[in-house]
């Protein structure tokens, strides 16, 4: 054991010359050593590795004998499977006085049961195994979807597909469903925004239009469910149907349960293939107003029809859409920034798939300011189509595009989904690669001659829906003529 006897006998060292030594050291190793923190280099002068080249995930594609596409991509990364079936349909194909017909068909395909399980049965089940089942139809196309864990994928895919082949429109259900869109009717004028976004559409397009006429207490109450029986009968069938799944699966193993699943799936009436209904300008030009005297702030759409995205000008105006949207862009840094004259404001060239979409300009500004923040954007959209815009200006907006291409491949469901839409529309599969290559070679002289071929002015119809009587200077200012625009409040209930 030891002790203090015998341990050696050690020097006190002094204090003073402990501090002296430990800044001598300091002092050495910082002169004999290059700054560790350098100045902090402009944000022009960084330098970063290029871009990880796109890996797309490899899928499987195929046809059943009954003309229904599956799509089937393996992704073993998590214990989750996860199906979208995309259905040519649309509201779009009902008829006007029932619009409305086809969106409570999509939902009741979910929410009104099938022929072996009610609708409360089918909330249970995927509740218990924390699944998914929804459906649905919008304006162009009709789909339904699942989402499950792997080890519950035979009873939650199994349940999908009744929602597909076998809805029985439980009248209850359906009272239900045009219960609550009567209550939405209700509530369809307290947002200002989208009552400027709905009757904008009217605008364009025209009320009567397909892509402009709206669900109305008239239309909901012309439903019956013979109606959606026949409705679905009539587009919800197996060659109308692209189904995509993804997650953890073997496909050899999914094809047999697609095969036992679908393979059977007929329907006894012949196809009725539908026109895609045309799409033209209704009014051209002119000023609106819906007067909202309870408002302090306008909100302003102003814009006209545009194409679709099969334009070969495409990728030229989306960089055009860089230039003057976003932070940084030209509407936010002058109508926004310099002039102050907008909480919000953008302007968009919005095309679609296969019909016109809308350019559509505008945002929200204060009552008074109206007029003024809508000769901003007026200004802007000139200025884009007098003078070429700087190659740096472009350059930054085209990088934009560029950088941000990666996040559509970020994980394979997104490439799955696009693969189904671009069949489901006739856009070939590498369309998103050839729009990459067309953004890289927009030049200063491509912005300002689609600017000058696409933009209109002439064309433009201007919306406000805001406190008429505050605008200051008046919105007769822009024109001789404004229009007024009546919206009716709409009671809550349904007509007998």
């Amino acid at each position: 054991m030891l002790n203090k006897f015998c341990l050696p006998k050690l020097k006190r060292f002094p204090v003073k010359r402990f501090r002296i030594f430990v800044i001598s050291l300091v002092l050495f190793l910082g002169l004999g050593l290059p700054a560790i923190a350098a100045t902090p280099k402009h944000y022009n002068e960084l330098e970063f590795p290029p871009l990880p080249e796109i890996a797309i995930p490899e899928y499987t594609r195929y046809q059943l004998d009954n003309g229904m596409v599956v799509y089937l991509v393996e992704d073993r990364d998590l214990p989750l499977i996860s199906g979208t079936a995309i259905i040519r349909t649309g509201s779009r194909f009902e008829p006007g006085e029932k619009t409305g017909l086809a969106s409570l068909t999509g939902s009741l395909m979910r929410d009104g049961g099938t022929k072996s399980h009610p609708t409360k049965e089918i909330n249970s089940i995927l509740e218990q195994k924390a699944a998914s089942i929804e459906a649905g139809i919008g304006k162009t196309t009709g789909s339904a979807s699942f989402s499950s864990l792997t080890e519950d994928i035979d009873p939650v895919f199994g349940l999908f597909a009744e929602v597909l082949q076998e809805p029985v429109f439980d009248p209850q259900r359906l009272a239900l469903a045009k219960k609550q869109r009567q209550g939405g009717l209700a509530r369809r004028n307290d947002d200002p925004q989208e009552i400027a976004d709905r009757e904008f559409n009217k605008l364009v397009y025209g009320k009567t239009s397909p892509y402009g006429r709206t669900l109305e207490v008239e239309t909901l109450a012309n439903i019956n469910r013979q109606d959606i029986v026949d409705f679905y009968q009539q587009y919800v069938r197996p060659e109308s149907v692209i189904l995509g799944i993804v997650g953890d699966f073997d496909t050899k193993e999914m094809k047999a349960k697609v095969e036992e699943l679908f393979a059977d799936w007929q329907v006894a009436t012949p196809t009725a293939i539908a026109p895609i209904p045309e799409a033209k300008q209704a009014i051209t030009g002119g000023v609106y107003l819906i007067n909202k005297p309870d408002l302090t702030q306008s909100s302003v759409l102003m814009g006209h029809l545009s194409d679709t995205l099969k334009n070969p000008d495409y990728p030229a105006l989306s960089v055009m859409n860089g230039l003057l949207n976003g932070f940084g862009g030209r509407l936010f840094n002058e109508v926004r920034s310099r002039q102050g004259l907008a909480y919000s404001v953008y302007g968009v060239w919005n095309p679609n798939f296969d019909y016109p979409g809308k350019f559509s300009a505008g945002g929200q500004t204060q009552t008074e300011a109206t007029v003024p923040f809508i000769k901003a954007i007026l200004a802007e959209i000139d200025e884009i189509q007098a003078k070429p815009v700087a190659e740096q200006e472009l350059n930054s907006a085209k990088e934009s595009i560029l950088n941000s291409f990666v996040f559509n491949f970020q994980n394979p469901s997104q490439t799955l989904s696009r693969l189904m839409r671009y069949e489901y529309f006739g856009y070939p599969e590498d369309f998103i690669f050839q729009y990459q290559k067309e953004v890289t070679k927009t030049t200063v002289k491509d912005i300002q001659r689609v600017a000058q071929k696409y933009l209109k002015p002439e064309e433009t119809v201007i919306l406000v829906v805001g406190n008429g009587s505050m605008i200051d200077p008046p919105l007769t200012s822009l024109s001789e003529e404004v229009e007024p625009i009546i919206i009716p409040e709409i009671i809550n209930s349904i007509p007998k």
